[in-house]
């Protein structure tokens, strides 16, 4: 049975949260037991915040995350936070275009990716979260890109359907990178 426990972490406004409802609903389209635990600093935007997502093809026990499988993070503190509580064999998804730094440890594997420049130069400067959601998906394997796919569209409320498509090609360009 394969079950991923990730933290999310960054900034308030880069997404986090979003990017684990995105998360959680792909897991609930195929099937999935799923918790999405969101958590945030008064400040919000700007303040630091972070999610809990748990997809399992089992019961889930808790929504806290506290030994992750996969975290992405998008700045340096949620980096030098929630890197050291990785398990071995973890995977770390970061912005390198935000964290100038990496982890000594040679027991997870880390994938940088430029995630607010390709966003920026794409055009779509508010969108770095859906890039490396996409580098997550194609990195730890355990979502279809069509229940990433539906979980998207399950997410977008119904006033912003004209998000989907950058939203998508976002996810896209980071699966591909």
């Amino acid at each position: 049975m394969a079950s991923f426990a990730t933290a999310l972490a960054g900034f308030g406004g880069q997404g986090i949260l979003f990017t684990g409802k995105v998360m959680a609903y792909s897991g609930v389209v195929e099937d999935k037991f799923v918790s999405w635990l969101p958590s945030y600093g008064p400040e919000m935007r700007g303040g630091t915040c972070n999610c809990h997502v748990n997809v399992s093809d089992s019961p889930i026990g808790s929504p806290i995350v506290t030994k992750p499988t996969s975290v992405i993070v998008m700045n340096r503190p949620s980096f030098e936070k929630f890197v050291p509580k990785l398990v071995p064999g973890g995977t770390v998804i970061y912005d390198s275009s935000l964290i100038d730094i990496t982890s000594d440890r040679d027991d997870i594997k880390q994938f940088a990716i430029p995630a607010t420049q390709m966003a920026a130069d794409m055009g779509l400067p508010k969108l770095a979260n859906m890039i490396m959601f996409g580098k997550y998906v194609k990195e730890v394997g355990f979502l279809s890109l069509d229940a990433v796919k539906r979980g998207l569209e399950k997410s977008v409320p119904p006033t912003k359907k004209e998000l989907l498509d950058s939203n998508w090609k976002a996810i896209e360009t980071g699966y591909n990178y």
